[in-house]
């Protein structure tokens, strides 16, 4: 199995607990049974899952008024995209010569 097909099975296994959380964090207020804590779902979206909590969030109208998390998930989606393309920008190629350009 190759790297990218490693990295697709990944996102949709992360990102299949994400939604599965939400929906049973929902139904378990609903009943005013235990719940799972915030820290676990902020943990989960931090490993990849930020899609997946999202959808939750909306298909399932949880945890949409809390600010941590109208505020929290987007901030984590910035901040994975920032690190997946900071290597780009920093570690890019001269088109002439070839050489890296590093900051100075």
């Amino acid at each position: 199995m190759n790297f990218f097909r490693l990295g697709i099975a990944y996102f949709c296994f992360i990102n299949g607990i994400g939604i599965l959380f939400k929906f049973i964090d929902k139904r378990k207020a609903i009943q005013g049974k235990w719940r799972i804590k915030e820290k676990t779902l902020f943990w989960i979206a931090i490993l990849g899952g930020w899609p997946g909590i999202l959808f939750g969030m909306k298909k399932f109208r949880h945890k949409t008024r809390h600010n941590s998390f109208r505020f929290g998930i987007p901030a984590i989606l910035i901040m994975q995209i920032g690190i997946l393309f900071f290597p780009f920008f920093i570690f890019r190629q001269n088109k002439h010569t070839g050489d890296f350009l590093l900051p100075t």
